[in-house]
């Protein structure tokens, strides 16, 4: 028999391997397959298109487009004001202890509830906090408020996506951990994988990587092939010919 930790070892290569493809793909294929056209084979359909928050909206902004995209277990958050009925209950390390339990890496998705007077305001993880993240595997964040230190954290490698940028904030206070959250129009549960790049982010659940990948690729060399057979076109004929705007060539 294989020892465990074997086992264990050879896992982790696979899933390393999955990751490592998935980050040469970017967001809007990794949708395409996940659910966006159900009717196409390559689609696994994992949620209705338009009824299910499974993608961000248009209030999410990626700050390091040039990183490409990232892949990671989700681990989630709620943040706000303090509550004296709740204070000292959880708090900032609460997060890193629940993002060193996750298995690796991780995306840290923050849901910031705040008075509407504060939401556009409270410019929640700086250097300090990400720095601390990166040390437990996390890689990215996704929350729907503002973060700052823009400038030092584009050095440490670290992808966000946010509802914006800001300099600074007041007293506030980890919620929850580990709970459904929902940012940027997109539902999120704790162990989920979120992959996400300048065109924002997508979940799906972490046991489907594999098939998202192979499809994913699949679905790839088909557009490369219908593509090369557009960019020859030369009259509306030709292009109806080579499969029209977004349907694969006519079978013969």
């Amino acid at each position: 028999m294989r020892p465990p930790n074997q086992g264990s070892a050879a896992m982790a290569t696979d899933t390393d391997k999955i990751f490592a493809g998935l980050r040469k793909i970017d967001t809007p294929t990794i949708t395409n397959v996940v659910a966006t056209y159900p009717k196409n084979p390559l689609c696994l359909g994992l949620y209705n298109p338009w009824t299910e928050n499974w993608y961000t909206d248009t209030s999410i902004r990626c700050l390091y487009p040039e990183m490409g995209p990232v892949i990671g277990h989700a681990v989630t958050c709620v943040y706000g004001l303090p509550d004296p009925n709740y204070s000292g209950r959880l708090g900032f390390m609460d997060v890193i202890d629940a993002l060193d339990a996750m298995p690796k890496p991780t995306i840290l998705v923050i849901q910031q509830k705040w008075p509407p007077e504060l939401m556009a305001k409270a410019g929640l993880a700086g250097e300090i906090m990400i720095t601390s993240m990166l040390s437990v595997g996390c890689i990215g964040m996704l929350s729907n408020g503002p973060s700052r230190d823009v400038d030092a954290v584009r050095k440490l490698g670290f992808q966000m996506l946010l509802g914006g940028v800001t300099a600074g904030h007041g007293e506030m206070a980890v919620q929850a951990v580990n709970v459904p959250v929902s940012v940027g129009g997109m539902d999120v549960a704790p162990g989920e994988l979120i992959h996400m790049d300048e065109n924002g982010a997508v979940k799906f659940p972490a046991d489907r990587a594999a098939q998202v990948l192979e499809n994913a690729e699949k679905m790839l060399a088909g557009e490369a092939e219908h593509l090369a057979r557009l960019r020859a076109a030369k009259t509306a004929a030709e292009v109806r010919a080579a499969g029209g705007a977004y349907s694969a060539k006519p079978k013969a």
